[in-house]
């Protein structure tokens, strides 16, 4: 279980280091013609994504503060409803998935991560 829990820890911590810098990088103008949202709070989701890959690793890797990590999960799958039912609203429901998935892993990280810190 640990071993399955560390490969998705590590592809999510990618996928939102990729994504969140994305959006710390582009020009807010461009960003905004993607989605229809304010260019600084796509700026905020950014970095709350980069911050949450951190948090996905980091402290499980060095053994300090392991209960931040199912607690950056958690954090996550909060951005991930949003990203879901910004697309489900938006009539994408078939890219709606993508979005879904990655909460659900999101929320098997955070489960998984807090019952191996022992606090239920």
């Amino acid at each position: 279980m640990n071993t399955a829990l560390w490969i998705i820890q590590v592809l999510l911590a990618a996928l939102f280091l990729f994504a969140g810098g994305t959006k710390l990088v582009l020009p807010i103008e461009e960003m905004s013609n993607q989605m229809p949202m304010p260019g600084l709070f796509l700026r905020f989701i950014g970095l709350c994504e980069v911050l949450g890959a951190i948090g996905l690793i980091v402290p499980w890797l060095l053994g300090v503060r392991r209960q931040l990590t199912p607690l950056a999960a958690a954090g996550l799958v909060i951005i991930m409803i949003g990203a879901t039912a910004t697309t489900v609203l938006t009539g994408n429901f078939a890219t709606a998935l993508f979005p879904l998935v990655t909460g659900v892993l999101c929320a098997f990280i955070a489960y998984g991560r807090q019952q191996s810190t022992g606090q239920h």
